[in-house]
């Protein structure tokens, strides 16, 4: 349960905001897209609880979209995520950790380019460089932070609280918040749920460690019916803080809709909003930062990504080149994208994801009907899920092709690498020595290894060599130097 509503709760109730409110049109309509956000995310946490005890794999979509649809689907979900997912996630997060940080050093204009996406490139190696010396420091950091963000929304829903019950409503009374100055189309309603669904992305976190989970089978389900209804009340309430004291042409100003709210209402004590949304943002990173290393690290271990990404370092075991893969894909994402564009991006190739994966339980349910389930959602559960995504998916597309459009080529470049790199299997041999010339030059500079090794491969290299994918099954020639260190 903490696991869970500790990776919901991020940043993204701190950014998206501002995106729900401006295609929305209202503030009655803005609040209902976050509690729908909230009943959409339960829907599919339900269906993923299912698959996660019928697959009992870590590392949630990737895993079950490969048991079901085969290599190439999960290779392009893996495709997407590295490439999109977690970089953008990533680069949001540092944007909203410059924002807040430099807000108050320049009141009253929009900070300069160049300095938010400094702080943010500052604050990615910085904690890139932790990740790679130690997960007890690492793990220690998002504990720590954790604080950040709930102090920051306590504060938020305690002062909006107050100002309610002194009368300050008026802008939440149904003939107010229903008020609309321009009639929002459907494909602007569902961008305002792409973007709210952000701030609620992380609610499918336990199954990327279902393996690691206690009695998955009574726990799974015991955490999505507490924390999904807790996350969605305390979002609900914030942003309902939010409008007992700022009028929405206030909010859609806002660069940092926090620090704007403290300014109003806390007055000397203004600043501890600022702080407290950049602890919570910094701990967000070094979160994602842990999560989409995992995530990279699995790849390979499947063949899908080069085996230099599944090897870690030889003594402080940190997967360091899956980190400056990540970090690296981060830092190109903040040069070239813009935060609620970024959110739109990242919201659809999620939303993509979660749809091809509960696909997958209904394909599974017809593909294998007497396999043992220990968890069964009755079936109107991702019948709703699917046919609310496929209405949101298609809007979006409608509204903001571009921005779809190429979040959905990037996924279908994935075609070509897949055939070319996992599939083809008899490559020429200058390609072979290539790579692992590569993955020398790569241990040696990142003084890293595979984790674990059987000695059967070392002995019979030729019948475990998996030569499709050039990837960390151990050949004769692959380098691997657990002593020379």
């Amino acid at each position: 349960l903490y696991l869970s509503v500790r990776n919901i709760i991020g940043s993204g109730i701190f950014i998206s905001p501002k995106g729900v409110l401006e295609h929305s049109g209202s503030v009655g309509l803005a609040l209902v897209v976050w509690v729908l956000g909230g009943c959409i995310a339960a829907l599919g946490s339900l269906c993923y609880a299912e698959l996660g005890v019928t697959i009992p794999k870590s590392g949630g979509d990737y895993s079950y979209v490969t048991e079901i649809f085969g290599g190439l689907m999960g290779f392009l979900l893996l495709w997407s995520a590295v490439l999109i997912m977690y970089p953008t996630t990533l680069a949001v997060i540092a944007l909203t950790f410059s924002s807040y940080v430099l807000q108050p050093v320049f009141p009253d204009c929009v900070p300069p380019y160049m300095a938010t996406r400094m702080l943010s490139a500052t604050c990615l190696l910085l904690l890139t460089w932790v990740n790679c010396s130690s997960v007890r420091m690492a793990t220690r950091i998002q504990d720590v932070f954790t604080v950040g963000k709930l102090m920051a929304l306590g504060l938020i829903i305690v002062v909006g609280l107050v100002q309610i019950c002194n009368g300050n409503y008026e802008a939440l009374t149904p003939q107010v918040a229903f008020s609309l100055d321009r009639t929002p189309s459907v494909g602007q309603i569902a961008l305002a749920f792409l973007q709210a669904s952000f701030a609620f992305s992380g609610w499918n976190f336990l199954n990327y460690v279902t393996e690691e989970v206690v009695e998955p089978r009574r726990n799974l389900p015991r955490a999505i019916y507490i924390s999904i209804p807790l996350v969605t009340f305390v979002y609900t309430l914030t942003n309902i803080a939010y409008f007992s004291s700022m009028s929405p042409e206030e909010l859609l100003s806002s660069n940092a809709v926090a620090v704007t709210f403290g300014e109003k209402l806390l007055g000397m004590f203004s600043v501890i909003m600022p702080i407290s949304v950049a602890l919570s943002t910094f701990g967000g990173i070094n979160g994602y930062l842990f999560t989409s290393s995992r995530l990279c690290f699995s790849g390979a271990r499947e063949g899908h990504l080069p085996s230099l990404l599944a090897m870690i370092h030889f003594k402080n075991c940190t997967p360091i080149p899956a980190l400056l893969v990540c970090c690296a894909a981060t830092i190109v994402i903040l040069c070239i994208g813009e935060t609620h564009n970024l959110i739109n991006y990242v919201s659809f190739i999620n939303y993509l994801s979660y749809g091809v994966t509960i696909a997958g339980l209904l394909y599974y349910r017809w593909k294998k009907p007497n396999l043992y389930r220990p968890i069964k959602v009755n079936l109107l559960v991702p019948v709703c899920y699917l046919m609310f995504w496929a209405l949101l998916l298609g809007f979006s597309l409608y509204s903001e092709p571009v921005v779809c459009g190429v979040g959905l080529v990037i996924m279908l470049t994935g075609v070509p690498v897949y055939f070319l790199g996992v599939h083809w299997k008899e490559k020429p041999k200058c390609i072979y020595n290539f790579i692992e010339r590569a993955t020398y030059v790569g241990q040696r500079l990142c003084f890293v290894v595979f984790p674990q090794f059987d000695p059967i491969e070392i002995d019979s290299p030729s019948e475990k060599t998996d030569r499709s994918s050039g990837r960390g099954s151990l050949s004769a020639h692959t380098p691997f130097y657990p002593t020379h260190f």
